[in-house]
Parts: C-alpha cells; structure tokens; sequence
C-alpha cells in the first residue's frame, strides 16, 4: 500500500460525514461536541486537501455536490471501520473506571432507572452513567449506546442479549373519568370511549381488537408519543392510557380500566449489548446488575 497517497485529515473526514449524515453545520458540531466555526473550517481543510467541493449551501442547509455524493459511501465505510476498531478496543479495556452509556424507553428512565443507577454508584464509584432516553432504540453497532433495555429481541448475531421477564401491561384512568362512562361491562357499550394514543397509526386498534374493542379515528382525539406527557393527559380526565403494571398500580391517581378482561398485553423486556463490549469489566458489572435489579420487578 502506498501510504503517501493517503494525504487527508480523518478528523476533517469525519467532519464531512456527520455534516453530511446531520444536513446542517449546527447538527454536525451539537453531535460532535465542537463549536460550528471549528466544523466548518474542517470541512473546509477537506476540500483543500483531497481538491475537491463537497457542500453547496442552499438556504440554511448544505447540500451535497454531485463528488460529495461519489465520495460519502467512502467515508461511511470509514466510519464504520473506525466504530469497529474503537468497539473492539473498549471491548480489551480491562478497567473497571470508566463511563457506560444505556439506552431505555422514558418510562423505565423515569420509573426505574434512578434507584437502579443510586444502588450502583454506591458500589461501584469509578464507574460513571450515562442514559439516553428514546423510545426510539440505539444503534448499538454505531456506539450509540453500551447497553439497552429493550423489549424485542435482537436479530443481529454480534449483540448478546438476556431476556429478563415479561412487562404486564393494563389500560388505566381516573376513577372519575370512568365513573362517566355508561355502566356497562360489554365493550360495545364505550363506543365513545377516548384512549390516548401514541400515534395516528392503527397498532393499539389491532391491539385491543381481539378483546372485542371495536375502534376509530373518533376513539384517539389526542394522541401523544411521549408517555409522560401520556400520563398527566390521563390525570386530566382525557382517557385511557396503557401502563406497565409496576407504573399503574402505584399511581394513587389511576385505576385499572376494564380489569375484568385482563391485561391488555405481555411484552418481553431484553437486556442487550454489543458481544465486543461484553468482554469489558465496566460493561459486564453493569449489564449483569440492571439485568438482578429489573429482573425481580418483572413476571
């Protein structure tokens, strides 16, 4: 190989291809922890260094030009390689310090997570935390994340993942809101029933459908992806909510709705990490106590 014909910068590399993958020099520098101005003359070293113009900007985005988009695959690969050769090196760290970054859903970082992460501090003080929380899952091969909490299982062979238990989930509301509803066991009966829901998709239809729900558009006037925000809707008399049962039961504000028909579903709950990382101390301790700590609060 001729090494004197690799005459470019990899920070200036990486540069173009997060300000490419983001679209904006303000994205680019937020997720690279640099200032714009830094980015932007980055970007530029490139285009001295390799002779060619990668961004025309459009408005208040940049744009690729047409060698930009030649050479963008070439330097999605070597982001790739350089994930993996830092994937592998932490995966040989054999120091326990260090940070460990999990990914969960909002519920379980709000509802769980805190006294998990007090508990592990408490023993383990050279180990820092990070949570990202997204009901979205982490990329865990891009280093998004060290470990997630999920609830699928994986297909990719090169994650390890443990499955912990079942979730018992159960529509909840206010005990006013159902007081309001016409006195009836038969689900025929709610017609007007409101749910909050997390899109404009039909999932929670299919969901409730075999318990005989038949439901509308009309059913989910206000629909909300963010469960918090689920949440206090329903202390507002809005609707009905699905709840982790841990969540529901102890919420003085929310009772079971229609409990005689049972859960409303089980969903596994999967504890996930790259297998390179699982030969890391500080990734081991802490995948294997949040898999102790959640696995007694789940069936």
């Amino acid at each position: 190989m001729n090494w004197n014909a690799i005459t470019f910068d990899w920070n200036n590399t990486r540069a173009f291809l997060v300000t490419a993958e983001e679209g904006t020099l303000s994205a680019a520098a937020k997720a690279l922890g640099l200032t714009q101005p830094t980015l932007s003359r980055q970007v530029a070293a490139l285009e001295v260094e390799i002779g060619i113009t990668l961004f025309e900007r459009v408005g208040q985005r940049l744009v690729l030009t047409e060698s930009g988009i030649k050479l963008l695959e070439h330097a999605r690969s070597m982001g790739n390689a350089a994930l993996q050769l830092s994937l592998a090196a932490t995966g040989q760290s054999q120091q326990l310090e260090g940070t460990v970054v999990i990914s969960t859903g909002e519920l379980d970082a709000v509802y769980r997570l805190p006294k998990i992460i007090a508990k592990l501090r408490k023993k383990e003080k050279g180990i820092n935390i990070e949570v990202v929380v997204s009901n979205e899952p982490s990329d865990l091969k891009r280093r998004e994340a060290d470990i997630a909490i999920r609830n699928f299982r994986p297909t990719q062979n090169d994650l390890i993942a443990k499955k912990l238990g079942e979730e018992v989930i159960w529509l909840y509301a206010t005990q006013n809101y159902l007081n309001q509803l016409p006195q009836s066991s038969e689900i025929s009966a709610h017609s007007n029933i409101q749910i909050i829901g997390f899109d404009r998709s039909s999932t929670v239809s299919e969901i409730l459908k075999p318990k005989g729900w038949q439901l509308s558009e009309q059913n989910f006037r206000v629909i909300s992806s963010f469960q918090l925000l689920q949440l206090e809707l329903c202390k507002e008399e809005l609707g009905l909510i699905f709840l982790p049962q841990y969540i529901g039961d102890k919420n003085a504000e929310l009772v079971r709705a229609f409990e005689h028909m049972g859960p409303t579903m089980q969903i596994p709950v999967w504890l996930v990490c790259h297998q390179e990382l699982r030969t890391n101390p500080r990734v081991r301790r802490v995948f294997d106590f949040i898999a102790d700590e959640l696995s007694g609060s789940l069936y």
